[in-house]
Protein backbone atom coordinates (compact mmCIF):
# COMPACT_ATOMS: atom_id res chain seq x y z
CA UNK A 1 0.00 0.00 0.00
CA UNK A 2 1.47 3.37 -0.99
CA UNK A 3 1.63 6.42 1.23
CA UNK A 4 -0.82 8.22 -1.06
CA UNK A 5 -3.63 5.83 -0.25
CA UNK A 6 -3.27 6.95 3.36
CA UNK A 7 -4.47 10.43 2.39
CA UNK A 8 -8.24 10.41 2.99
CA UNK A 9 -10.61 11.61 0.26
CA UNK A 10 -11.92 14.26 2.68
CA UNK A 11 -8.46 15.83 2.71
CA UNK A 12 -8.62 16.18 -1.06
CA UNK A 13 -12.23 17.40 -0.98
CA UNK A 14 -11.28 20.09 1.55
CA UNK A 15 -8.67 21.39 -0.91
CA UNK A 16 -11.24 21.94 -3.66
CA UNK A 17 -12.62 25.46 -3.62
CA UNK A 18 -14.95 27.57 -5.72
CA UNK A 19 -13.38 30.41 -7.71
CA UNK A 20 -15.18 32.11 -10.61
CA UNK A 21 -18.06 29.65 -10.19
CA UNK A 22 -15.69 26.74 -10.93
CA UNK A 23 -14.47 23.95 -8.68
CA UNK A 24 -10.71 24.32 -8.67
CA UNK A 25 -7.63 23.28 -6.77
CA UNK A 26 -4.96 25.81 -5.83
CA UNK A 27 -1.34 25.40 -6.94
CA UNK A 28 0.08 25.19 -3.40
CA UNK A 29 -2.33 22.38 -2.44
CA UNK A 30 -1.52 20.44 -5.59
CA UNK A 31 2.21 20.95 -4.95
CA UNK A 32 1.82 19.36 -1.51
CA UNK A 33 -0.18 16.44 -2.93
CA UNK A 34 2.24 15.92 -5.83
CA UNK A 35 5.30 16.26 -3.59
CA UNK A 36 6.90 19.23 -5.36
CA UNK A 37 7.57 22.84 -4.42
CA UNK A 38 4.94 25.35 -5.50
CA UNK A 39 7.64 27.32 -7.29
CA UNK A 40 8.62 24.27 -9.37
CA UNK A 41 4.99 23.49 -10.15
CA UNK A 42 4.45 27.04 -11.46
CA UNK A 43 7.64 26.82 -13.51
CA UNK A 44 6.43 23.61 -15.16
CA UNK A 45 3.10 25.26 -15.97
CA UNK A 46 4.75 28.35 -17.45
CA UNK A 47 7.08 26.17 -19.58
CA UNK A 48 4.01 24.36 -20.93
CA UNK A 49 1.58 27.30 -21.10
CA UNK A 50 0.02 26.01 -24.34
CA UNK A 51 -1.28 22.96 -22.45
CA UNK A 52 -3.27 25.11 -20.01
CA UNK A 53 -6.08 27.10 -21.65
CA UNK A 54 -8.27 29.28 -19.41
CA UNK A 55 -10.78 26.50 -18.77
CA UNK A 56 -7.92 24.30 -17.45
CA UNK A 57 -6.02 26.87 -15.40
CA UNK A 58 -6.17 30.56 -14.56
CA UNK A 59 -4.45 32.91 -12.15
CA UNK A 60 -6.56 34.71 -9.55
CA UNK A 61 -6.88 38.46 -9.96
CA UNK A 62 -6.02 40.73 -7.01
CA UNK A 63 -9.59 40.95 -5.68
CA UNK A 64 -10.08 37.17 -5.82
CA UNK A 65 -6.67 36.66 -4.23
CA UNK A 66 -7.46 38.94 -1.28
CA UNK A 67 -10.85 37.30 -0.69
CA UNK A 68 -9.34 33.81 -0.92
CA UNK A 69 -6.50 34.75 1.44
CA UNK A 70 -8.89 36.22 3.99
CA UNK A 71 -11.21 33.17 3.90
CA UNK A 72 -8.68 30.33 3.64
CA UNK A 73 -5.41 31.34 5.28
CA UNK A 74 -5.55 31.44 9.07
CA UNK A 75 -1.86 31.49 9.95
CA UNK A 76 -0.40 35.03 9.90
CA UNK A 77 3.07 33.81 8.80
CA UNK A 78 1.49 31.82 5.99
CA UNK A 79 -0.53 34.87 4.95
CA UNK A 80 2.62 37.01 4.76
CA UNK A 81 4.37 34.33 2.69
CA UNK A 82 1.67 34.50 0.01
CA UNK A 83 2.82 37.36 -2.18
CA UNK A 84 1.71 36.03 -5.56
CA UNK A 85 -1.76 35.07 -6.68
CA UNK A 86 -2.09 31.31 -6.98
CA UNK A 87 -2.87 29.33 -10.09
CA UNK A 88 -6.30 27.66 -10.02
CA UNK A 89 -6.64 24.31 -11.78
CA UNK A 90 -9.94 22.82 -12.94
CA UNK A 91 -10.40 19.05 -13.07
CA UNK A 92 -8.95 18.98 -16.59
CA UNK A 93 -6.09 21.23 -15.49
CA UNK A 94 -5.22 18.85 -12.66
CA UNK A 95 -4.96 16.02 -15.18
CA UNK A 96 -2.82 18.10 -17.52
CA UNK A 97 -0.59 19.09 -14.60
CA UNK A 98 0.03 15.43 -13.79
CA UNK A 99 1.08 14.90 -17.41
CA UNK A 100 3.48 17.84 -17.25
CA UNK A 101 5.03 16.78 -13.94
CA UNK A 102 5.19 13.15 -15.12
CA UNK A 103 6.20 11.51 -11.86
CA UNK A 104 4.79 8.32 -10.35
CA UNK A 105 3.46 10.29 -7.38
CA UNK A 106 1.80 12.89 -9.64
CA UNK A 107 0.11 10.20 -11.71
CA UNK A 108 -1.12 8.26 -8.67
CA UNK A 109 -2.36 11.43 -6.93
CA UNK A 110 -4.04 12.61 -10.14
CA UNK A 111 -6.05 9.38 -10.28
CA UNK A 112 -7.17 9.93 -6.68
CA UNK A 113 -8.13 13.56 -7.35
CA UNK A 114 -10.12 12.67 -10.48
CA UNK A 115 -11.98 9.99 -8.51
CA UNK A 116 -12.84 12.57 -5.85
CA UNK A 117 -14.11 15.02 -8.50
CA UNK A 118 -16.22 12.19 -9.98
CA UNK A 119 -17.68 11.30 -6.56
CA UNK A 120 -18.55 14.96 -5.98
CA UNK A 121 -20.29 15.16 -9.36
CA UNK A 122 -22.27 11.99 -8.60
CA UNK A 123 -23.30 13.35 -5.20
CA UNK A 124 -24.39 16.60 -6.81
CA UNK A 125 -26.51 14.74 -9.36
CA UNK A 126 -28.09 12.66 -6.57
CA UNK A 127 -28.91 15.79 -4.59
CA UNK A 128 -30.23 17.47 -7.71
CA UNK A 129 -32.68 14.60 -8.25
CA UNK A 130 -33.80 14.84 -4.62
CA UNK A 131 -34.30 18.61 -4.95
CA UNK A 132 -36.36 18.17 -8.11
CA UNK A 133 -38.57 15.60 -6.39
CA UNK A 134 -39.02 17.91 -3.39
CA UNK A 135 -40.06 20.75 -5.69
CA UNK A 136 -42.63 18.49 -7.37
CA UNK A 137 -44.00 17.46 -3.96
CA UNK A 138 -44.16 21.09 -2.88
CA UNK A 139 -46.15 22.01 -5.99
CA UNK A 140 -48.46 19.06 -5.36
CA UNK A 141 -48.99 20.16 -1.75
CA UNK A 142 -49.77 23.71 -2.89
CA UNK A 143 -52.32 22.37 -5.36
CA UNK A 144 -53.82 20.02 -2.77
CA UNK A 145 -53.94 22.69 -0.08
CA UNK A 146 -56.66 24.56 -2.00
CA UNK A 147 -58.71 21.36 -2.19
CA UNK A 148 -58.15 20.69 1.51
CA UNK A 149 -59.25 24.24 2.34
CA UNK A 150 -62.48 23.70 0.37
CA UNK A 151 -63.15 20.43 2.22
CA UNK A 152 -62.65 22.07 5.61
CA UNK A 153 -64.88 24.97 4.62
CA UNK A 154 -67.65 22.52 3.64
CA UNK A 155 -67.18 20.56 6.89
CA UNK A 156 -67.43 23.75 8.95
CA UNK A 157 -70.69 24.65 7.21
CA UNK A 158 -72.08 21.22 8.00
CA UNK A 159 -70.99 21.32 11.64
CA UNK A 160 -72.07 24.85 12.52
CA UNK A 161 -75.69 25.22 13.63
CA UNK A 162 -77.90 27.22 11.30
CA UNK A 163 -78.47 30.86 12.23
CA UNK A 164 -82.22 30.73 11.50
CA UNK A 165 -84.32 28.21 13.42
CA UNK A 166 -85.35 25.22 11.37
CA UNK A 167 -89.00 24.88 10.41
CA UNK A 168 -90.68 22.25 12.48
CA UNK A 169 -91.86 19.23 10.66
CA UNK A 170 -95.03 17.38 11.56
CA UNK A 171 -98.72 17.97 12.43
CA UNK A 172 -99.88 21.06 14.24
Amino acid sequence: MSKLTLIPDESIINRICLVREQKVMIDRDLAVLYGVETKRLKEAVRRNAARFPLDFMFEMDNREFEIWRRENINDEDDRKGLRHAPFCFSEQGVTMLACVLNSERAIEMNIRIIRVFTKMREMLMTHKDILLKMEALEKQVVNNSADIRNIFHALKRLLTPPTTPARKIGYK
